[in-house]
């Protein structure tokens, strides 16, 4: 098996290793509880294995195609915010629902988008040369959001020293290394299959991760169950009109196909386990918080294989360079 099969097919592992973590969690309560223990250092491997598969050392490279580039930021980091934020107004009247929803909906993937990407037929350099940029991004837009969505008073009281802690020792020591770990590759012949080896792990670490959030938390899942349909809907709400607003942008900045795949599969993917070490930080009156962002990751999964139908074959089809949306509902 090849790490494309392995990534095509990763939604079902997940999906099993929760139900097995959530039938450890009902079953076997003082166990689970151990499982928070590890649930730290495998999201710091999971992320600093994420961040070598981002070329972080090419940052200059992505600004060279500013059509695109202008396309990408202002679809993710100033439409996309104003539509989540009229998506709200429909959440459950639940702080730590409105919280989730906003940590994960307001900041675009930068790992697994550019595999669906590439299994889309879409412009798959494009997609790894807007990755760095996103990151950096959304790392410094994320408070801003936050403070004009939920407030100042909320967004104060998250910054909080857990929180930086967590935020240095989980996603910017990890991003350190990434960008060390290139840089040693590059300048050592040879050296580059060990950065192959690691893009195995995130897949495998990432399932071992849902597995002990699933058993740590099964009673605030359960509890949440009631929650769960209105956000479900405001999930299945965003893919649909993510894969529309690609088409928009791809017209307005005269796209061609390939790119306007990439967009639309940007526009459609989260980050949700880069913020998931931020949301599991957060007081416990928010861990519902860290349910929500879960849940978004599981919609986006299934909604990621309906894109790679939907993308190619309606949205941006390769027998014509642009097309409207009148076209792609005949």
């Amino acid at each position: 098996m090849n790490r494309e099969t392995l990534e095509k097919y990763q939604v079902f592992l997940y999906l099993i290793a929760i139900i097995v973590g959530l039938t450890l969690g009902i079953q076997s309560p003082a166990q689970s509880g151990n499982l928070e223990l590890a649930l730290w250092p495998l999201l710091g491997v999971l992320l600093y294995a994420t961040f070598t598969q981002i070329p972080l050392s090419q940052l200059g490279d992505a600004f060279t195609d500013t059509r695109f580039m202008l396309a990408a930021v202002i679809g993710n980091f100033v439409v996309l915010p104003l539509i989540v934020w009229v998506l709200m107004l429909s959440a459950p009247n639940v702080p730590a629902v409105k919280l989730g929803i906003l940590l994960v909906l307001l900041v675009p993937c930068t790992d697994w988008f550019i595999t669906f990407t590439h299994l889309g037929g879409g412009d798959t350099k494009r997609a790894v040369a807007f990755t760095p940029v996103s990151l950096l991004l959304q790392l410094f837009l994320l408070p801003v959001y936050i403070w004009l969505f939920l407030g100042a008073e909320i967004a104060i009281s998250l910054v909080q020293q857990e929180l930086l802690l967590v935020f240095f020792g989980l996603i910017v020591l990890p991003l350190i290394a990434a960008f060390i770990t290139q840089k040693w590759t590059e300048q050592r012949a040879g050296r580059q299959p060990f950065v192959n080896a690691v893009g195995w792990l995130p897949v495998p670490l990432l399932s071992m991760v849902v597995f002990s959030i699933a058993a740590a938390q099964v009673n605030v899942v359960m509890d949440s169950l009631p929650l769960l349909p209105s956000v479900l809907m405001i999930f299945c709400a965003f893919l649909l009109i993510a894969g529309v607003l690609s088409v928009l942008l791809a017209n307005a900045f005269s796209l061609p196909t390939y790119q306007g795949r990439v967009l639309a599969f940007s526009l459609g993917s989260r980050n949700s386990f880069v913020i998931l070490p931020l949301a599991l930080s957060l007081p416990s009156s928010l861990e519902l918080t860290v349910v929500v962002i879960v849940f978004q990751s599981l919609i986006e999964l299934f909604g990621m294989a309906i894109y790679l139908w939907w993308v190619p074959k309606k949205l941006h089809r390769t027998n014509t360079k642009l097309l409207s949306i009148t076209s792609n509902s005949a």
